[in-house]
């Protein structure tokens, strides 16, 4: 009888124990995943630093910043999980913290956006939308609950050495990975620009744009590049909308639907252009094709791939 009810407490044991592992296992390989694939390029980078701004920073080197420090604190709890660093005492708490700020900021972009595009929490490696990222936090949140009282392992000597080894790696490796771009400014680009090809034909941009300072991209429907750029002015214009922005676009209409759901810019003042050949000579030979232009003069031209657009030098510029 003893022997028997030993063998099932070892049985319940080992049980446990698979269990634990296993739930830890996918942890900190969802923790893993979800760092890497945020900072393993400039692409999958920009959309995450880019929240930061959405919350209201405007330096996009401190979002950028800010970025890297988050991302390494994924990579840390993922590296304290696998080496059993205070996991009562610290990780598990941690983890459960950090998951429902990702879940309050979810929801709050849910009621700002609807329920629609990536979310960016696996960088773009693997769309998920709000509520569908939502759903993923809650489920690691329960995971974690069931190691909180299924798998605990005491402090071991020299915790305190392997903490400081870890946070080094884990903090490090962004932004050894992907390294802070300094260079935030515009391209100083002294030009004049034939404004009065948008004002030849009806319709016409509603705003004057050849007088006083504003800030026009020439982005067309289709071109990849011109949607980011598009998503990042949104942003901007959303926290900022005493700027200048104006959006100046090229493609069919029919196109414009598609265009606006994934970059939610449709409240950026925009113009749909219809002549090709005029486009071309405002924009040149690529797109997107960001302007500073001052009384019809061009002053700065901006590559949003470069941290060009950044809200303190548009304020600056503007004088806003």
């Amino acid at each position: 009888m003893n022997t028997q009810l030993r063998s099932e407490r070892n049985a319940a044991f080992y049980v446990k124990k698979a269990i634990g592992v296993t739930l830890l296992l996918a942890l900190a390989g969802t923790f893993f995943f979800s760092a890497w694939s945020k900072i393993y390029s400039d692409n999958a980078f920009d959309n995450f630093q880019w929240t930061f701004l959405d919350l209201g920073i405007n330096s996009v080197v401190l979002a950028g910043v800010i970025a890297r420090m988050m991302i390494g604190f994924e990579f840390m709890l993922g590296l304290f999980l696998l080496a059993h660093i205070y996991l009562k005492q610290f990780t598990y708490k941690a983890i459960i913290a950090v998951l429902l700020v990702f879940i309050v900021y979810l929801l709050l972009v849910i009621m700002k956006q609807g329920n629609t595009g990536d979310c960016g929490c696996f960088g773009d490696k693997l769309a998920m939308t709000p509520m569908q990222a939502i759903w993923k936090n809650v489920g690691m949140i329960a995971a974690t609950v069931v190691l909180m009282f299924i798998y605990n392992v005491k402090p071991y000597k020299f915790h305190e050495y392997a903490v400081m080894a870890l946070c080094l790696v884990a903090f490090s490796t962004p932004f050894v990975m992907n390294p802070v771009n300094l260079g935030t400014g515009p391209t100083k680009y002294e030009s004049a620009i034939d404004l009065d090809l948008l004002y030849k034909a009806e319709p016409m941009p509603s705003v004057d744009l050849r007088k006083g300072k504003h800030i026009i991209a020439f982005m067309s429907l289709t071109c990849p590049h011109c949607k980011k750029a598009a998503y990042l002015l949104q942003i901007i214009h959303r926290k900022h909308p005493e700027l200048p922005v104006y959006m100046v676009l090229s493609g069919h209409p029919d196109l414009k639907a598609d265009f606006f759901k994934e970059t939610h810019a449709e409240t950026v003042p925009y113009f749909l252009m219809s002549d090709i050949d005029a486009f071309t000579k405002l924009a040149g030979p690529a797109v997107p094709s960001i302007y500073w232009v001052n009384n019809g003069r061009i002053e700065y031209k901006s590559k949003y791939a470069y941290y060009q657009l950044d809200p303190s030098y548009m304020l600056g510029w503007t004088g806003k």
